[in-house]
C-alpha cells in the first residue's frame, strides 16, 4: 500500500467512514517506519482513543516516541534560526508531555496503565471546570437576553424572527424592508456560541468574543464587526460581498470559510483561510490569501506591514473542535488560552521558563489535568488559589 492510499485511509478515518477491518489496517500502517511522518496528524485526532485497536496501543505509543525523537533531530538539522537551540531543548523536554502523558493527550479517558492521575507538584485543593455553551444577546433597543437558559422564540428584530435553540441563535427574514437594526451576541469567558445570520452565514464565537450584525441584509453588501475569535462559513452571494470589520482592518469575501483571531491581548489580528478566497485590507494596504494561509496584522502599530504565512489549520481550528493544540507555544500564550476558557487569571512567580511546548488535549477536561501534563515536563509548576493560577 502506497503513501497516497495511507492518506486516503486516514482521511476516511477522520470522516468516521472506516470499517473495523480498515481501522486495523490503518493501525498496522502507522507502525510501519515509512509512515511515521504522518503520526503528527494522528496525535491531533485522538486516534488511539479508538477502542478497536486493543493491545496494539503499546506498539503505537512506541512508534509515536520514535517519531518525536526523529522530529527533534529534523529540527536540529534545519538552518540556524533565532531561538532554534531553545526550541530544540524545549522539544526534548516536552517528549514526556506527549509520550509519558499519552493517556491524556491521545486518549480522552485514561487507560489501565494511565499516568494521567498523577498529582501535580503543588497539590490541587480545588479544581476548575471547562467552559460551556452560553452567550448574551443585546437587542436593538439595548436590552439584554441571557441565551444559556432561553429556548424558543426571542421575538422579532427588525424584519427577522429570532429563534434560540440548543446553543444556536438563528434569524429568519419575514418580509422585505430597507430598515436595518443591529444585534450583538457576546460570549463571556468560559462560553461559546453559534449564530446563523439572516443570509444563512454561520458564525461560531469562541470565549470572550462578540459579533455585531444587522438582523437582515437589504442593501448591496453584508457587513459585521467582531472582537475576539470567530469562525465564519459565509454563504456565497456575488451581488453582496461579505465584510468583517475588526477595528480598522477589513476582511472581504463573497463566500468562504475562514477564522479570525482578534483578541486585544494577543498583540496581532490573525485571519486564516480554510476554503475559498479572502482579501484583507488595512490603511490602504491589501493582501489576498489562499487556503492554508494566514494574514497577521499588528494590533498596536499601523506602520507594521502585513505578514503572510502557511499555517497548520488543525491548530487554528482547535478551539472549534474542542481541543487545545499547542505548537511551539510558550507558557504565557498557553495561559492566555486557559484564562479565556476556564475563566481564570494567571500570575507569575520567579523566573518563568521561555521554552516552548507541544501538545494536544481536549478542552473538555478540568484545568488540573492540563496543568498536570505541563508540570510533567519539569519546566513549570502551578498553584491554584480560587480562580487564580500561579505559574512558577
Amino acid at each position: 500500500m502506497n503513501q497516497e492510499s495511507f492518506k486516503d485511509l486516514l482521511s476516511q478515518y477522520l470522516s468516521g467512514k472506516l470499517s473495523h477491518a480498515q481501522k486495523r489496517r490503518l493501525a498496522d500502517l502507522l507502525k510501519h517506519k515509512g509512515y511515521q511522518e504522518h503520526l503528527d496528524f494522528v496525535l491531533k485526532e485522538d486516534f488511539l482513543e479508538d477502542r478497536y485497536l486493543g493491545e496494539e496501543n503499546m506498539e503505537l505509543k512506541s512508534a509515536i516516541q520514535n517519531f518525536l525523537t526523529t522530529e527533534i533531530s529534523r529540527r536540529a538539522s534545519k538552518p540556524a534560526k533565532i531561538l532554534q537551540m531553545r526550541r530544540m531543548v524545549a522539544a526534548a523536554s516536552v517528549i514526556l508531555f506527549l509520550v509519558a502523558a499519552s493517556s491524556l493527550f491521545i486518549f480522552k479517558k485514561p487507560g489501565k496503565n494511565s499516568t494521567a492521575a498523577v498529582k501535580t507538584v503543588q497539590p490541587v485543593l480545588q479544581d476548575i471546570s471547562p467552559g460551556k455553551t452560553g452567550a448574551v444577546l443585546t437587542l436593538s433597543d439595548g436590552s439584554k437576553i441571557v441565551l444559556d437558559s432561553l429556548q424558543g422564540s426571542v421575538g422579532l428584530q427588525g424584519h427577522s424572527q429570532v429563534i434560540n435553540k440548543n446553543g444556536l441563535l438563528s434569524y429568519s427574514v419575514k418580509n422585505n424592508s430597507s430598515e436595518v437594526v443591529y444585534n450583538t451576541m457576546s460570549t463571556p469567558v468560559g462560553r461559546q456560541y453559534q449564530v446563523v445570520l439572516a443570509d444563512g452565514t454561520k458564525v461560531w464565537l469562541d470565549a470572550a468574543s462578540s459579533i455585531t450584525y444587522p438582523t437582515s441584509f437589504p442593501g448591496d453588501d453584508r457587513k459585521v464587526s467582531i472582537k475576539g475569535e470567530a469562525y465564519f462559513e459565509v454563504v456565497h452571494d456575488a451581488r453582496k460581498p461579505f465584510h468583517v470589520m475588526i477595528n480598522d482592518l477589513e476582511v472581504r469575501v463573497l463566500g468562504t470559510h475562514f477564522n479570525i483571531n482578534a483578541y486585544e491581548n494577543e498583540g496581532a489580528i490573525k485571519a486564516t483561510l480554510i476554503e475559498g478566497s479572502v482579501k484583507v485590507s488595512k490603511n490602504n494596504s491589501n493582501i489576498i490569501i489562499t487556503p492554508g494561509q494566514q494574514v497577521i496584522a499588528s494590533n498596536t502599530n499601523n506602520n507594521v506591514p502585513f505578514q503572510k504565512k502557511e499555517v497548520d489549520l488543525d491548530e487554528v481550528m482547535a478551539w472549534k473542535n474542542s481541543k487545545f493544540i499547542f505548537q511551539d507555544a510558550d507558557i504565557k500564550s498557553i495561559m492566555r488560552q486557559l484564562e479565556r476558557w476556564y475563566g481564570v487569571t494567571a500570575s507569575y512567580e520567579g523566573n518563568v521558563t521561555n521554552e516552548e511546548f507541544v501538545g494536544v488535549i481536549s478542552r473538555n477536561v478540568n484545568i488540573s489535568q492540563i496543568l498536570t501534563m505541563l508540570e510533567k515536563t519539569g519546566r513549570v509548576g502551578f498553584e491554584i488559589e480560587g480562580k487564580n493560577i500561579i505559574v512558577k
